[in-house]
């Protein structure tokens, strides 16, 4: 998702470690080589997934839910993308970090939003649900960027947003100032929030950052696919407020009492 010059095009640096979410990145990296050198911007990349999820969104309200289910999950490996671009190119870009958070938020609500008319949901209900992915999400992005931290990789995403980033040469700062902005408004209090309730962490992070992998989206699309597949939709609320939040608690725990 983040776009930044990684030592060997690893986003961690030199820490391996077992990301879930990331089983589409190898082919990420493959669409990512074969565009290097094609006139296609890395927006334009996000843009390309941004517009991929409105088109899931009206594809479940239209009643086509295991086919929209299923592009949801090519819509995380061409996600994967923009970042793989970005670094391939040696191209980091504060703007692009925060518009592909800005664009998968806005995705995240419309499909979800789509499923709740779908399956008659109430609005409580859904809008419970949209908060509570986006603060998994924000959880998962915690450890992610701490295991960089660690392992010297990605450096475009910061544990805390509000300080203005300075624009790289190839962006504009005026760009980078309103999304900057958009981003502390909308999306810094998940951050601040995720930061208080969460330990220092073990030593090595490979726990944390594993288990909370599941909750990345990379893993939710294929679980919600699957549940389309079977017909069981309708325990979609399950997995995001039982099981994800039962992962959510033991990732707190062990990051806190380590």
């Amino acid at each position: 998702m983040e776009k930044s010059i990684t030592k060997g095009n690893n986003k961690y640096g030199t820490v391996e470690v077992l990301n879930l979410s990331e089983w589409g990145r190898p082919f990420a990296r493959i669409a990512a080589k074969f565009l290097e050198k094609k006139p296609i911007s890395v927006i334009q990349v996000t843009n390309l997934h941004f517009l991929l999820s409105l088109f899931c969104a009206w594809l479940i309200f239209e009643g086509y839910i295991v086919e929209s289910c299923f592009l949801l999950i090519l819509k995380g490996v061409i996600d994967a993308v923009d970042g793989e671009l970005a670094r391939i190119r040696e191209r980091p870009s504060h703007f692009g970090r925060y518009w592909d958070t800005v664009a998968d938020t806005i995705g995240l609500i419309a499909v979800m939003c789509a499923f709740g008319i779908v399956l008659e949901w109430e609005i409580v209900l859904t809008a419970i649900i949209i908060l509570s992915i986006l603060l998994q999400y924000s959880l998962f992005n915690h450890f992610s960027i701490l295991m960089r931290i660690l392992g010297s990789g990605d450096s475009t995403s910061r544990i805390d947003e509000r300080v203005r980033p300075v624009a790289q040469p190839w962006e504009s700062q005026t760009t980078v100032n309103i999304f900057h902005m958009i981003y502390v408004i909308f999306f810094s209090w998940q951050d601040s929030l995720v930061s208080k309730v969460s330990g220092k962490g073990s030593k090595k992070l490979r726990f944390e950052l594993t288990v909370s992998s599941f909750l990345g989206y990379g893993m939710q699309s294929i679980v919600i696919f699957l549940l389309a597949l079977t017909q069981n939709l309708d325990y979609l609320p399950h997995l995001v407020l039982g099981v994800n939040g039962f992962l959510v608690a033991l990732v707190l725990l062990r990051s806190r009492f380590e």
